[in-house]
């Protein structure tokens, strides 16, 4: 298996006032210790912004780029996606896996607006244009918080176009979707897999407006890769027999209050969820 890690597993988030956030040499080391070689980039600022100074300080660790996050504005039909985008990708190394996101225009992850039928048709065009407009692989996250959230969400966009899909299971259980049933009818479009165990009463209560997601994270929403409710092991299984060929980043989004006192914090949880991928991957 191709195992990766990221820094959102750290803390480490876009969102202005998620948390602490953990300094990239110590969360670099840590990724190290548990033995993963790659990791998805983080937000900007958390790594070098120069392709050369970042796989420079990367490799110290061992480790190499293999994905990449953009929350992009998608649904707006007075605004042009690709200039940013490209803006953004400029400093891409070859292989990043580009991770795009419907954003909504705002911060944070705790509310979103409705989208009409003009939105979902410029959300549909401007991700076909993406797609056609690099030779890069390019996926949409179904992500909580974005414009692509729900089960119905994540079926228009299956009909809507051809792009690419990151399967990421705790995102997509939270708005209502069972990964391992997309799967089962969908394998051929994951391109790129975030793997996240949940804890599935916490994702019931996101869902029904009882908690954001934001206090979901901090509750403990997301759990060491076989220890919550996602069918993990199925889902790797289905993906490998699949044909998949990409990485498995492991994602358990945590919020930090404080640094962490040295070898301890939330590298527990990832040394965890490394043991039960390589446990899969030798089980195979």
């Amino acid at each position: 298996m191709r195992i990766a890690a990221a820094p959102i597993s750290w803390g480490v988030c876009e969102v202005p006032g998620w948390g602490h956030q953990m300094p990239a040499e110590r969360v670099l080391a840590e990724m190290a210790e548990v033995g993963v070689t790659a990791t998805e980039l983080g937000p900007d600022g958390f790594l070098p912004p120069g392709p050369a100074d970042r796989a420079s300080l990367l490799g110290r660790y061992g480790l190499r780029a293999v994905g990449g996050f953009v929350p992009v504005v998608l649904h707006d039909p007075g605004h042009d996606p690709l200039p940013g985008l490209r803006a953004a990708l400029a400093s891409f190394d070859e292989g990043v896996v580009v991770v795009l996101a419907a954003a909504t225009g705002v911060d944070g992850y705790d509310g979103r607006p409705a989208l009409d039928t003009g939105g979902w048709r410029a959300l549909l065009g401007n991700l076909e244009r993406i797609r056609r407009a690099t030779t890069r692989t390019v996926t949409l996250h179904p992500h909580v918080g974005t414009m692509v959230e729900t089960r119905d969400e994540v079926r228009r966009v299956l009909d809507g176009c051809d792009v690419a899909l990151c399967l990421d299971t705790g995102h997509l259980l939270v708005g209502g979707t069972d990964p391992a049933e997309l799967v089962r009818a969908h394998a051929g479009r994951v391109a790129h897999a975030h793997l996240k165990d949940v804890d599935a009463e916490l994702a019931a209560r996101v869902r029904d407006g009882d908690l954001t997601y934001t206090q979901a994270v901090r509750a403990g929403i997301y759990r060491p890769l076989g220890k919550g409710d996602v069918d993990v092991a199925g889902i790797v299984g289905g993906l490998t027999r699949s044909g998949y060929q990409g990485w498995y980043v492991m994602e358990q989004d945590v919020v930090l209050d404080a640094e962490p006192p040295s070898g301890e914090g939330p590298v527990e949880d990832v040394r965890s969820s490394v043991a039960f991928l390589t446990g899969l991957g030798s089980a195979a």
